[in-house]
């Protein structure tokens, strides 16, 4: 794939071998960041797993310090008793039934994340087909199958953040935005990178973390060195 005039010239002032100090590394990010938006800060983790198997998958969520500059939209699949408490706490939308039917049947999924009660789970298999897919299904891994649907909502609304590895072993997530600053960027990516070493599975073996990647949104990639 060719790259463009703007991303070559941010690689070229990369050491593509030199794995940087996390502030150092945040630095040179915003310094290469060219688009006229906010850049969303995002971090790769390529890891030592086999994701065919099923003890060496990575899945977890994390409250970071500073949020992720973005507002989330949540679904909760409730009982009637708790859509009101749902809503106020901040989900778009929230039931039983009649919301499933219209996942079925209008295919709807204008939504970040989904949280439900264990109860719910049965009756929201039906829409697994729909769900699975797109990675909006609830999972108590991933803390998304709750009883305490009010403090879930309230959490992923305020940037509690889920991450799990992809088919080939790396996880892509982000951290921020670039207009949160040196300070605030570098807190959140320490708060992840500790979340992702905590979420290692008990099937992997040896090397865990092979390297990991930041970058900008349209910008270069830049490695890292991890914090002992």
């Amino acid at each position: 794939m060719k790259r463009s005039k703007s991303i070559q010239n941010a690689y070229d002032k990369i050491d593509r071998l030199k794995q940087y100090p996390l502030s150092e590394a945040i630095k040179l990010m915003q310094e290469l960041s060219t688009v006229k938006f906010d850049p969303t800060a995002e971090v790769h983790f390529s890891l030592g797993i086999d994701p065919r198997h099923a003890d060496q998958q990575v899945r977890s969520t994390i409250s970071l310090p500073h949020g992720i500059g973005k507002s989330v939209r949540v679904v909760a699949f409730c009982s009637d008793d708790k859509v009101k408490a749902a809503k106020s706490a901040g989900a778009v939308d929230a039931g039983g039934g009649t919301l499933i039917d219209k996942i079925l049947t209008k295919g709807w999924t204008d939504f970040d994340v989904a949280v439900a009660t264990p109860e719910m789970m049965k009756e929201l298999a039906k829409a697994a087909r729909v769900l699975g897919p797109k990675g909006l299904m609830p999972n108590p891994k991933a803390g998304t199958v709750t009883m305490d649907i009010e403090k879930t909502v309230k959490e992923l609304v305020a940037g509690r953040l889920e991450f799990r590895n992809d088919k080939t072993g790396i996880v892509h997530t982000v951290f921020g935005k670039l207009s949160f600053g040196d300070k605030k960027l570098l807190e959140n990516l320490e708060a992840m990178i500790k979340a992702v070493k905590e979420a290692k599975p008990t099937g992997s073996k040896g090397n865990y973390i092979n390297n990991v990647t930041i970058n900008s949104t349209m910008g270069a990639g830049i490695k890292i060195e991890l914090p002992a």
